[in-house]
């Protein structure tokens, strides 16, 4: 390198250093003559205090801090910024009193008995391969399952089975507030949908892919942390098949363990994350290390998933603060929110979203969050966000992202039935995943784009030309 470069170099990192610590001065609070000439009594330590933003926690609108000193005297400003100090110190973590974990009893001898797997001897012999649990030919009677499909049980029934879709439902529920999740999968099944027809290419995802329902993987409702471990394991297994997990969430933590368990198979930095949401889900730095408010901080953290190949959309919600959207850019996340859709429109939008997923031929990982719809379609969960998509939009997004892309995963989350006094929210949910179902089949069977992206496809309206019938309106 010559010297001149070198010096230029130096240069402009001298130039950002400056920059940086102009910047850091800027942010220090400072107020209003009358306030400042009353702060004397303070401590260095109280006024680099008072100027921070550890400050902000305090208030909830603009200004509001300062109207608070302007009514107190030197001594009570004193006071005031000591008990603001008090409260966050005893908010931290502190070795002497706090349990940095919850402790466990492993003399119990029942320590992982929630998730040993039950061995094929105990059970009666039979040939590898998914079965059905109905007595009827037609099999709308019975135990119920995922979309009336036949079901599978270990991974050698995937395999024989040359299964395309293993769903699986995961119980989870201690990733979020509200306790109703859980019962996401049951909501699934008992909403009774089978897999037919796609109207708008007459493609049956049942008659294309051969798919099963996979049960539900167990977990620990007592224990985010401990569940996590051995739902990515259960991904993982069915990923080593070949099948594409279908999840039926639970709560939206689960990203990290579904996305992790993807990644653990087709290995790290190997695919792209569509993920659908109201909320960013980038939350950082809470007391528990994952919960469904931050999975994604996580999943880049440990590069499972480089933050350039991290598409979010549909983001709407009173949230992330400029900090989280700063930290969002550093690590390179590409993400629409409504505010581009409303000015741009679904179809600009979704051609963004398809051509950065699939740069460098990356496999896709789609993470649907229910209240990514408006909550007139959706209000069976937790978190709903008004002016969200609605049906008519979600269905041919997924139908096409599904389409068009080399699906490695998919997993709805945040089905809260208990939020929902009638079946609406099941019956939309399970929809939206025949959408995608019926998307894979598309992709499967070669159809291409101008058929599925018109009203009917031409390869319904051939056939009905040829034998005489009228051909079909739009």
């Amino acid at each position: 390198m010559g010297l001149s470069r070198k010096l230029g170099i130096i240069a402009l990192s001298a130039a950002a250093g400056i920059a940086s610590l102009a910047i850091a001065q800027s942010t220090e609070k400072r107020f209003a003559p009358e306030i400042e000439a009353k702060l004397d009594k303070l401590t260095p330590e109280q006024a680099k205090f008072l100027r921070s933003k550890e400050t902000d926690r305090f208030v909830s609108v603009e200004g509001e801090l300062e109207r608070r000193l302007a009514a107190k005297s030197p001594e009570e400003i004193q006071a005031y910024v000591a008990a603001m100090m008090e409260v966050i110190e005893a908010s931290k973590f502190n070795p002497k009193t706090d349990l940095a974990s919850i402790p466990l009893n492993p003399e119990a001898k029942s320590f992982n008995s929630w998730k040993v797997l039950r061995p094929a001897e105990l059970d009666p012999k039979r040939e590898p391969g998914p079965f059905s649990l109905s007595r009827y030919v037609e099999g709308r009677s019975g135990i119920p399952t995922f979309f009336g499909l036949p079901v599978a049980l270990r991974p050698d029934d995937l395999t024989a089975g040359k299964v395309d879709i293993a769903m699986v439902g995961i119980p989870l529920n201690m990733g979020s507030g509200t306790r109703g999740a859980h019962l996401g999968p049951t909501a699934m099944r008992t909403v009774r949908m089978g897999a037919g027809n796609d109207m708008y290419t007459m493609t049956s995802p049942r008659a294309v892919l051969n798919m099963v329902d996979y049960g539900d993987v167990a977990v620990d409702n007592m224990s985010t942390e401990r569940s996590m471990g051995h739902v990515r394991e259960q991904v993982a297994s069915i990923a080593k098949t070949g099948a594409i997990p279908f999840i039926v969430g639970g709560d939206h933590s689960l990203a990290y363990s579904d996305i992790a368990g993807v990644t653990d198979v087709l290995g790290k930095g190997k695919v792209s994350v569509i993920h659908f949401d109201s909320h960013y889900d980038a939350g950082r730095g809470r007391a528990h290390l994952i919960d469904h408010g931050q999975p994604v901080y996580r999943l880049i953290k440990e590069g499972h998933v480089a933050g350039r190949d991290y598409i979010q959309v549909g983001l709407r919600a009173q949230s992330p603060d400029i900090e989280t959207f700063e930290w969002m850019r550093e690590q390179g996340f590409r993400y629409h929110t409504m505010v581009e859709v409303e000015k741009s429109g679904w179809d600009v939008v979704v051609s963004r979203v398809l051509k950065e997923a699939k740069e460098n031929g990356k496999r896709v990982f789609v993470s649907f969050d229910i209240d990514v719809l408006d909550p007139a379609y959706m209000v069976g969960t937790g978190t709903p966000v008004p002016d969200g998509l609605t049906m008519r939009e979600v269905v041919p997004l997924i139908r096409r992202i599904c389409a068009e892309t080399d699906l490695a995963g998919f997993e709805l989350v945040e089905l809260d039935p208990t939020m929902d006094p009638t079946y609406r929210s099941a019956q939309n949910s399970a929809y939206i995943m025949h959408a995608c179902m019926a998307g894979m089949a598309i992709r499967k069977k070669g159809i291409t784009q101008e058929h599925y992206l018109s009203p009917l496809s031409s390869e319904w309206q051939k056939p009905a030309e040829k034998k005489g019938r009228q051909k079909p309106t739009t």
